[in-house]
């Protein structure tokens, strides 16, 4: 198994900052080990400051190397933030501290089965406040290894008022060994709270050059250069979309279709025609990635109530379970609108990428486009738009983008958007 950071691509100097601090981290628990140092282990996460890398009493260290229990993980999507926090949680239950890859802890937070490291990843439209709650309660206790308790929340952005002031009272009284790695686009008021950021040491990402992705295609999973590189570029820096073009034929023949449209677009008619097809499409790739957890789901709860059974009570029991099954077909719903919403950014971001192109060859600007295999036709609407009617376009696919964060209807902004791309 490779260091647990060696899939956090282009991102050198937030590895760094980790390594130390998961390196101070582990002197507090060689500390904590020793009679004398009893106090400063009490003191957990303040006792790092006397801390050096290699656990021995010093004056003082970098204060770049210092840990806390509260860090932030922030960046464009595909940077990497939950890959990072995940590779930190790994490398803070590390026998050695350094997130070596091979041992018990770094192995079993990689794979997602260690006992002391929670993930929260949501699958709905929002992370609510009893699922925190109830978490919070779950992280006070001891960890089970002797090291720490990590409690990893992707998509913090995500948190409600009330599970985010759940999570605040948390962080501003934690236990001695537990760590939280909070995962958000900005560090801004709309993706996490101000008070809650002001406790978190922040680790912003960057996103990474497609070169560093597409190398990463090729060495972890085996992909031609050639088609790492073209993947890499088109997904434009991010590293799960690329992994997804390079790999699946349904990806790249979707990504087709969404490119597709700037010349679809000849009418009033036409552009809701194609609003249509954008939705359509990002509801049947929705409905395809979670129709098998769902069925998997149900037959696991009915099965656990008693469906099936012959003896006493198994039919009354049954009887019973309609609140159950409705709580779980509220939140499958709750899931494929993210998956349906997911599935509509993508497009949206692949077609954001063709009006770039467009916009960057009215400008000839000295940069390579971001879907070769779509230049010609952007050079068209470059010839056509010129700068400000590619900007315009431009705009209204990012607008669409930020209306449907913002909760709007996803075919009335995807409506107003085709509009605005038709007459430009």
């Amino acid at each position: 198994m490779p260091d647990v950071f060696a899939d956090l691509v282009g991102q050198d100097e937030a590895v760094d900052t980790l390594r130390r601090a998961a390196a101070a981290a582990s002197a507090v628990l060689r500390a904590a080990a020793v009679p004398s140092t009893t106090d400063a282990a009490g003191d957990g996460l303040d006792a790092l400051a006397e801390e050096s890398d290699g656990g021995q009493p010093t004056a003082a260290v970098d204060a770049g190397a210092g840990m806390t229990h509260a860090w932030i993980f922030t960046g464009p999507p595909g940077s990497g933030r939950s890959v990072a926090a995940r590779a930190f949680a790994a490398a803070l239950q590390c026998a050695y501290g350094t997130g070596c890859g091979e041992c018990p802890g770094c192995h079993t937070t990689m794979t997602g089965t260690h006992a002391d490291v929670r993930m929260v990843v949501p699958e709905g439209l929002s992370i609510g406040v009893n699922e925190m709650r109830a978490l919070v309660l779950r992280a006070a206790s001891t960890p089970s290894g002797g090291r720490w308790q990590v409690v990893v929340i992707e998509d913090a952005d995500r948190l409600t008022e009330a599970a985010g002031n759940a999570l605040l009272k948390a962080i501003e009284e934690p236990p001695p060994r537990t760590v939280f790695l909070l995962c958000a686009p900005s560090t801004h008021p709309d993706d996490i709270s101000v008070t809650i950021r002001s406790r978190c040491r922040v680790v912003p990402l960057a996103q990474p050059a497609p070169e560093a992705v597409a190398e990463v295609l090729v060495r972890r999973d085996g992909v031609a250069p050639d088609v790492a590189r073209w993947a890499a570029a088109a997904a434009q820096g991010h590293v799960g979309r690329a992994r997804r073009l390079a790999r699946d034929p349904e990806a790249r023949k979707r990504r087709e279709a969404v490119l597709a449209v700037p010349r679809r677009l000849t009418g009033v008619g036409a552009a809701f025609d194609a609003a249509s097809a954008l939705i359509e499409a990002a509801e049947a790739e929705a409905e395809a990635s979670v129709a098998e957890a769902d069925a998997a789901e149900r037959a696991a709860l009915e099965t656990a109530l008693g469906a099936g059974g012959t003896g006493r009570g198994a039919a009354g029991a049954m009887r019973g379970a309609a609140g159950q099954l409705k709580d779980l077909e509220k939140r499958q719903r709750s899931r494929a609108t993210r998956a349906q919403r997911d599935a509509l950014d993508r497009a949206l971001v692949d077609l954001a990428g063709f009006y770039r192109d467009a916009l960057t060859m009215a400008l000839r600007a000295p940069v390579a486009p971001v879907h070769t295999d779509t230049a010609a036709l952007a050079g068209a609407g470059a010839q056509k738009w010129d700068a400000e009617g590619a900007l315009r376009r431009l705009e209204a696919v990012l607008e669409c983008r930020a209306a449907i964060e913002a909760n709007v209807k996803p075919r009335i902004a995807v409506e107003a958007m085709m509009l605005s791309l038709w007459k430009g």
